[in-house]
């Protein structure tokens, strides 16, 4: 005899445990009945219906047929039940066999309700039971279990679902093969081994924050994807970290980031009277040092975004300084004069410097100095070395080239010196030491 006062203790720690609905929890009781129920007393095909009242602690059981006519389901001959189903075309449906245990005709259905229509439940009551047999037991076992599985997986993605694209905060529980498995509480992550930073290691055991950036449901069931190296992850560690930004009176309008190695945001103001910056760096460095720690020291340079593109190139490639700026606005190309000194610096090691400023502004950019091109990074983030081929090399260049012992075959041919010196010396100011060591170079 079924306990409904001891079911419903039981019913109640499940939902909080599992953090399942209580209707969710019921109707997965109720249908594991009826299905005990059909299985020891009812006849093939029969729909069984369970309703259980926990307060009086009564159960009863129906039987439902639906209200059909011939257009709604096919009538067979005796030949035709034990033939196979007929192949369908692609996009036609097959109508269900007329089956007199869940079916029943609209005539016949008026006899029992006068205004009976097509699609109407009819509801026919069963004699109470509260004593099943084994086979009806397990059976019982096996849909409620599944019933509630799908309940909790319901309620995960829920959950879940409402915390993508955010910071999510979990466990190491095991590596495979690269893959990192992270225990988020009610379910399992993987963070794969794209996902990482190359230069850290993980630890079973070890908290770790992660971005959650995508949620499948599969064959294999659900899957929640992790990030560490998705550009969306810096934007919301500096969400956390700084409350303008978290309010929205700082803005983060582009990101340009090498996992684990640098980074570039630019950075607005939607408040004159708030520096965007400073919002970002905190005082002393302190917001933005606990997120490069978080990253495995990676180092975040913070520049103030501007609608000017020149001035928005200049400063992303910053700390270089750029003497001048030529735009093309038809191929989005800054070919971008610096000085000597700085070339290196403008690049960057491997090229990185130019080639995060050309991911965060959008436009390729070339850095050149004394009419040589040095470094050209686009948009895509590849870097290339170039360098201008002529045919001719200045008397002065050789004259230096033969002082280096460097003959005209083996010296690599450059550009017209002369002609790119005169572009750079009307470019620059007279200010700049580069232009002052032309001017000398041409007298």
């Amino acid at each position: 005899m079924l306990d409904i006062k001891a079911l419903k203790i039981a019913l109640e720690q499940l939902e909080t445990e599992k953090k399942i609905s209580h209707e969710k929890v019921v109707d997965a009781v109720e249908k594991s009945l009826a299905a005990a129920y059909q299985k020891e007393y009812g006849k093939r095909g029969q729909l069984v219906r369970c309703n259980i009242d926990f307060d009086t602690g009564e159960t009863r059981f129906e039987q439902v047929k639906v209200v059909v006519d011939e257009t709604t389901v096919r009538i067979l001959s005796e030949e035709e039940e034990s033939a196979p189903e007929p192949a369908v075309a692609e996009g036609e449906e097959l109508l269900p066999r007329f089956n007199e245990e869940r079916h029943m005709f609209l005539t016949d259905a008026k006899l029992f309700k006068k205004n009976a229509e097509l699609g109407e439940e009819i509801i026919f009551p069963l004699d109470d039971k509260d004593d099943f047999g084994r086979i009806a037991a397990q059976t019982a076992k096996q849909v409620i279990v599944q019933k509630l599985r799908e309940a909790e997986r319901e309620s995960i993605v829920g959950e879940f679902t409402d915390k993508q694209n955010t910071i999510v905060s979990g466990v190491v529980q095991r590596i495979e093969r690269g893959t990192v498995f992270i225990d988020l509480g009610r379910t399992t992550a993987i963070l794969p081994f794209e996902e990482q930073i190359a230069s850290e290691r993980l630890r079973p055991g070890e908290r770790v924050k992660t971005f959650l950036f995508s949620i499948e449901e599969g064959f294999r069931g659900l899957s929640i994807r992790l990030s560490r190296t998705h550009p969306k992850f810096l934007i919301e560690l500096f969400k956390n970290e700084s409350a303008e930004i978290g309010d929205g009176v700082v803005e983060i309008v582009a990101v340009a980031r090498e996992p684990g190695s640098r980074s570039k945001i630019a950075v607005k103001s939607n408040d004159e009277r708030v520096d965007p910056i400073g919002a970002c760096v905190g005082q002393r460095g302190v917001r933005v040092s606990a997120i490069t720690d978080e990253l495995s020291g990676e180092k975040i340079d913070v520049i103030e975004w501007s609608p000017d593109a020149r001035r928005f190139i200049a400063t992303a490639l910053s700390p270089a300084k750029a003497l001048s700026i030529e735009l093309n606005e038809e191929e989005k190309k800054a070919v971008v004069t610096v000085s000597r000194d700085e070339q290196s610096l403008a690049i960057g090691k491997g090229g990185q410097n130019v080639r995060l400023a050309a991911k965060l502004t959008g436009w390729k950019i070339d850095i050149i100095s004394g009419g040589e091109t040095i470094a050209e990074a686009d948009e895509e983030g590849m870097f290339t070395g170039n360098q201008i081929v002529n045919e001719t090399v200045s008397e002065e260049v050789a004259e230096v080239l033969e002082s280096l012992n460097v003959t005209e075959e083996s010296a690599p041919k450059n550009s017209e010196i002369e002609a790119s010196t005169e572009v750079v010396t009307e470019e620059t100011t007279e200010e700049s030491p580069v232009a002052e060591e032309i001017k000398e170079e041409t007298k």
